[in-house]
């Protein structure tokens, strides 16, 4: 700990954080100035936002070779990327809560999942070849942005415009899975994307794109697909891959018409996904006229999305108006058959959809309705309707009001809120606002905040806030029912969503030299408190019976500085979080200890240009501290709760950009996972109970990796 406070120490003295922006010498200061949308009444620059707001540029995007959210979003903290190998996934974590707490959108539209609407979202199929930045903002959003914007948003702004009449770009990148690779061999990973804007006239602009992103998988210590060793005593089952191979396809097309103060823009993208699961066990069968052969249940599962969204903004006698409305769909299905391995013959066992989300939605707001320079006001609404249905291979649920297993259901919100900023003083600022939603399902909630922002002599800026938001329960929390004679693990269609309550506050203050170097140190502090949280919990230790109930209390303390520094071709941020989390957890008879149990995270990034040359080189480093957590042991003489411990690991990545031919070809070569970090140790004892995985290593990444990624950009 001593060391970890001699870091922070020279981390806030030196300020060494890698730049998100371009490398050009005014980048930083520019981006003083950058205009943000998410959570504002109305879109402007970061610093005089209520709000804290990150930003992730294009250029960060493009220096890392990020082709999906889950790529990016490893660097940064306060959040943790969390891939799911056995189903092919990552998901995201903030402020030690899970994905359901935090809330993804694409152009402030919440994208459709498998369990909800903006959360649990998988990240590894949000491309970003369209993107122009991705903004975030941490602590309770639910007056903005409704429920289960618990933890925070992240709001992803795609490309509406073109600076030339023509813009053309053809990416190619090759990639590795740790030391596996070929490009003939179905081994590492292989991208391709296209697009094409134009400006069709001084009203009209239109673009199109298409991605193909191709994991081969990634076989770590299995065989693959074609492994054909049998042994009936061994249970490690070498047969397939550690990370599934998936291969995604996704399409966009957008519109735009703008005149005068008013802008309509609709956008489409379809997104196909089809991951292959090659079953670890198996067996043998003989068969009449062929022999003795090997065989094993395979799967495929297919992912189709449609998206649309259609916005209009602008301003109508002086009030601002930016109404949107979104139908997406999601299916996913799945096709079983039985793989014999030497003959390579598929026979079909079924085909059948898996899941299936469906929602409609719409929202809008209206904005400076009163004439006044210091005060501003936001009014709108919210509409969602959502319907979801799951088979019983997506779990078994309990569906007896339709006489089957699975679940077909239909969830509605309407919600109004309002929100305005009064400049008190030239200096001082204030944000109050307020939400109610009329739900279906639920009681009906509501969302409250107040933020205010504060600005001193010599620069300082001081912001804080305060949230109150909450979270709805998910189809597998109100509709699982998976009984037998080995389990019984029940939802509870009778779960109250949760509430939470979030605070923040920050100081921050830009340096400007003589010399030119620009320093940017800032300090922030978060608490958020969850109540009434959801949790699997054992109901009854005789027989032993699960249920989802609303019993535990989160808390969650955040301290963390972020950093920045420029001088001529340098830029360097650096930034440390501290964060203690208590999670009392109520079963049976036993209850959890409720202590602060602490962690940190350390990030660092560092890029220099080479301007002769037109090269970037770029840095980027993470450090995820030791967590710790108490976890039900699942036994039934001696229920209790175990301190579960995941060691920390380091995460580094290293990039060389160059430019050819005036910058029309754009290279980038680099490295992911330099520290070669696979599994990462836990202490959780294999099969300790239903809460476990199973495993003493959880799979966090598939080793060092190298990329090269080319663009050819043609614009005229």
């Amino acid at each position: 700990m001593q060391r970890i406070h001699k870091l922070y120490y020279i981390i806030f003295l030196t300020g060494l954080y890698a730049s998100a922006q371009g490398i050009n010498q005014d980048t930083l200061a520019n981006n003083l100035n950058e205009v943000v949308i998410t959570g504002q009444i109305e879109p402007q620059s970061i610093n005089k936002s209520v709000f804290n707001v990150r930003i992730i540029s294009q250029a960060d995007i493009q220096r890392q070779a990020a082709n999906n959210l889950a790529d990016v979003l490893n660097q940064y903290l306060n959040i943790m990327v969390t891939p799911n190998t056995s189903a092919g996934r990552s998901t995201a974590t903030m402020f030690g809560l899970d994905s359901q707490y935090l809330k993804i959108l694409v152009d402030n539209i919440p994208l459709v999942s498998d369990t909800g609407l903006g959360n649990n979202v998988d990240l590894t199929q949000i491309n970003l070849n369209d993107i122009e930045r991705i903004e975030i903002i941490e602590g309770a959003m639910g007056v903005t942005h409704g429920a289960n914007a618990v933890s925070g948003v992240i709001n992803i702004i795609t490309k509406k415009r073109a600076l030339k009449k023509w813009e053309l770009s053809v990416t190619a990148q090759e990639e590795t899975a740790g030391e596996e690779y070929s490009p003939f061999y179905n081994k590492g990973r292989h991208i391709q994307a296209l697009r094409a804007a134009h400006n069709i006239n001084q009203n009209w602009f239109a673009s199109v794109g298409v991605n193909r992103n191709d994991f081969e998988g990634f076989k770590d210590e299995r065989g693959g697909r074609d492994f054909t060793g049998y042994d009936p005593d061994d249970l490690d089952h070498q047969r397939g891959y550690s990370w599934l191979p998936k291969e995604q396809l996704t399409t966009n097309a957008l519109i735009r018409f703008q005149k005068n103060s008013h802008r309509v823009f609709y956008k489409f993208e379809f997104f196909n996904e089809d991951i292959d699961f090659y079953n670890p066990v198996v067996s043998q069968e003989l068969v009449t006229g062929t022999g003795l052969l090997k065989y094993s249940f395979d799967r495929i599962y297919n992912t189709s999305k449609f998206y649309h969204h259609l916005n209009a903004s602008g301003k109508l006698g002086g009030v601002n108006y930016n109404v949107s409305a979104s139908l997406q769909k999601q299916r996913r299905n799945v096709e079983e058959f039985k793989y014999y391995i030497q003959t390579g013959q598929e026979v079909p066992r079924l085909d059948e959809v898996y899941q299936e989300t469906q929602v409609l939605y719409s929202t809008g707001t209206v904005s400076n309705i009163i004439k006044s320079s210091s005060v501003s006001l936001q009014a709108g609404y919210e509409a969602v309707n959502t319907k979801g249905y799951g088979s019983s291979l997506s779990g078994i649920f309990n569906n007896d009001e339709q006489g089957g297993t699975n679940v077909d259901k239909r969830l509605e919100n309407y919600d109004v809120f309002a929100a305005s900023e009064i400049q008190l003083t030239e200096s001082f600022s204030i944000r109050p606002g307020f939400r109610y939603s009329f739900q279906s399902k639920f009681e009906d909630q509501w969302s409250g905040s107040f933020g205010v922002r504060k600005l001193f002599l010599n620069g300082y800026e001081a912001r804080a806030s305060y949230g109150r938001s909450y979270r709805t329960p998910n189809y597998d929390e109100l509709y699982t029912y998976m009984v037998d004679a080995n389990h019984n693990i029940q939802g509870n269609a009778a779960l109250n969503p949760e509430s939470a309550h979030s605070i923040e506050a920050s100081l921050k203050k830009n340096f400007m030299f003589a010399s030119g170097a620009i320093l940017s140190p800032s300090l922030s502090a978060n608490y958020i408190m969850v109540d009434d949280r959801i949790e699997l919990a054992i109901v009854n230790p005789q027989p032993l019976q699960y249920q989802y109930i609303n019993i535990n209390d989160y808390k969650m303390w955040n301290i963390a500085t972020a950093n920045s520094f420029q001088y001529k071709n340098w830029q360097a941020r650096a930034g440390l979080s501290f964060m203690g989390i208590s999670r009392k957890i109520n079963a049976a008879d036993t209850t959890s200890d409720n202590k602060f149990l602490t962690t940190y995270q350390l990030n660092a990034n560092v890029a220099y240009s080479i301007t002769k040359a037109g090269m970037l080189l770029s840095v980027y480093y993470k450090l995820n501290g030791k967590q710790q957590q108490y976890v039900d042991n699942g036994s039934v003489s001696d229920p209790g709760f175990d301190l579960q411990e995941i060691q920390s690991f380091g995460l580094l990545d290293a990039s060389i950009r160059k430019d050819f031919f005036s910058g029309r070809l754009n290279t980038t070569f680099g490295a992911r996972n330099l520290l070669d970090v696979v599994t990462i140790r836990s202490n959780i004892p294999a099969g300790s109970g239903v809460h476990t995985a199973g495993t003493n290593n959880i799979a966090m990444a598939y080793g060092r990796s190298y990329f090269l990624k080319l663009v050819y950009s043609l614009n005229f």
